[in-house]
C-alpha cells in the first residue's frame, strides 16, 4: 500500500483527513499529516517529517501531498523525494485523498501521482444554480 504523508500551512492536513474520516466512515492506514507554523524551524520541522514518512511506508513508497507549490510545506516536501519511491503531489484536496485512497493499494506510485492529479482536476465543477 501506499503511504500518504500530507505537509500543510497549519491544520489544514488534520481537517483534510478529517474529511475523509467523514466520507469513509474510518480513518485510512498509513497516513499522517503534518502542519507547519510561521514560528517553526524548518529543520526541526524536516526532522519530524522524516520520521511521519518512515511511519506511513510499508516498502511500496510514500506520496507527499502539499496545499501550496512553492510555500514552506512543499519546500519541506521537495526535500523529501526520491524518485519512484517517494512522490510529491501539491494542490490537496478532498477530491484528490479520495481518489488516491481508491487506487494506493493495488497500484504502484507513479499510477497514483496520476490518479491523485486527477482527481483534483476532475473535482473542480462549476455548480450551477437552478433557472
Amino acid at each position: 500500500m501506499i503511504g500518504l504523508l500530507i505537509i500543510t500551512h497549519g491544520a489544514l492536513g488534520e481537517s483534510l483527513i478529517q474529511c475523509i474520516c467523514h466520507v469513509i466512515n474510518k480513518r485510512p492506514l498509513h497516513i499522517a499529516q503534518l502542519g507547519v507554523a510561521a514560528q517553526d524551524e524548518p529543520n526541526e520541522v524536516l526532522d519530524e517529517a522524516h520520521r511521519l514518512l518512515t511511519s506511513v511506508d510499508d516498502g511500496e513508497g510514500v506520496l507527499v501531498l502539499t496545499d501550496i507549490y512553492g510555500a514552506t510545506p512543499s519546500n519541506i516536501a521537495m526535500k523529501l523525494l526520491v524518485p519512484g519511491k517517494i512522490e510529491g503531489v501539491a494542490g490537496v484536496s478532498v477530491p484528490m485523498l479520495l481518489r488516491v485512497l481508491t487506487y494506493r493499494e493495488k497500484s504502484d506510485i507513479q499510477t497514483v501521482v496520476q490518479k491523485a492529479i486527477s482527481g483534483a482536476c476532475d473535482g473542480v465543477l462549476h455548480i450551477k444554480g437552478r433557472s
